[in-house]
């Protein structure tokens, strides 16, 4: 999700610069809110469980797409399925690009012997490159965000009325070194919620979760437990109408980023010198744990990877940290 998501903030400067060129996004049907109101960008939705399935898929999505004189092909995903279909567009002879992940930089990054402990570049910049491979250059230096969503009775009913600063917090992530311990974020969640110039709203999705998140409401009258109550577009509508969101290193964070929503990030094996920093948000937003204690972080890119002795790494995030980046950063 979050791949996607970064990808939001370079089309929708592309499209601004480039008023005469139209864009194809090529993803899963979930993610078609994320391009919604950005103007000559239209959406495919590609069909992996049926049509577009397989190899035989992969060949009926590349005439699927061709039949919408597609002149040149930016793959900002670069993996087996992508690669397939843009291989075909390069036999049928149009121009291709793709996006440089910077493995060999992220490797040497993550060693745990001989660490080349410095930030390589960010996904957004890789996607900067592919285009002007294609010929395209883009100026991110003063982006511009989409308004925020005007809300509906539906929305309202749930968040109440906006006359409070609105947090949001998505407290999990994919790998379970990508998470604050839940004890802490308990810490956390408490003391904003002493505030009751301020909503905090709880963001995450699946019965698990949910379970965990109405614990942590721990009933606070100005703590809502959004997961589960609204459809992924109107989740969309409330953040984009937050003052700032707590998130993991995780797709959250990349969803608040490419809405112009402040976003402080907490960060575990991972690092933010991974290129994986939510868009244009201050280096001081990233609350990464202590080197001097856990010397060989980042240890993980993605943090599927588990290193000894480093499994309570984030617990030298002091809630209180937290609590003071978040209220400094509110009006």
């Amino acid at each position: 999700m979050g791949d996607v998501a970064m990808t939001v903030p370079v089309l929708r400067a592309l499209v601004l610069q480039h008023p005469n060129v139209k864009i194809t996004v090529v993803s899963r049907p979930f993610f078609h809110p994320f391009f919604d109101g950005i103007p000559n960008v239209n959406f495919f939705g590609v069909d992996l469980k049926e049509r577009h399935k397989g190899f035989l898929g992969l060949l009926r999505l590349f005439s699927d797409l061709r039949n919408l004189n597609i002149d040149v092909v930016a793959d900002l995903h670069n993996v087996l399925r992508s690669k397939v279909v843009r291989a075909l567009f390069v036999l049928s002879g149009k121009k291709v690009a793709a996006t440089d992940k910077g493995r060999a930089e992220k490797k040497a990054l993550t060693s745990l012997t001989n660490k080349v402990f410095a930030p390589v570049k960010s996904m957004v910049e890789r996607h900067v490159d592919t285009f002007k491979q294609l010929g395209f250059s883009i100026d991110l230096s003063n982006p511009l965000f989409p308004e925020k969503a005007i809300l509906s009775e539906e929305i309202f009913s749930i968040t109440g009325t906006k006359n409070q600063n609105w947090i949001g917090i998505a407290p999990f992530a994919q790998y379970e070194s990508k998470v604050y311990p839940i004890d802490l974020m308990q810490q956390v969640i408490d003391g904003l919620a002493e505030n009751k110039n301020q909503k905090i709203f709880l963001f995450g999705g699946g019965e698990k979760e949910i379970q965990f998140l109405n614990q942590l409401q721990n009933q606070h009258e100005n703590v809502i437990v959004l997961a589960g109550k609204l459809k992924f577009k109107k989740e969309l509508e409330v953040i984009s109408n937050l003052d700032i969101m707590l998130s993991m290193d995780s797709g959250n964070a990349h969803i608040a980023a490419m809405l112009g929503v402040k976003v402080i990030t907490l960060w575990g094996a991972t690092h933010p010198f991974a290129g994986f920093k939510p868009f244009n948000q201050p280096d001081d937003f990233c609350l990464t744990s202590d080197r001097e204690k856990y010397p060989l972080l980042p240890t993980s890119i993605y943090g599927n990877k588990k290193v000894e002795g480093y499994e309570d790494a984030m617990q030298s995030i002091l809630p209180a940290q937290v609590i003071e980046k978040i209220n400094s950063n509110l009006t």
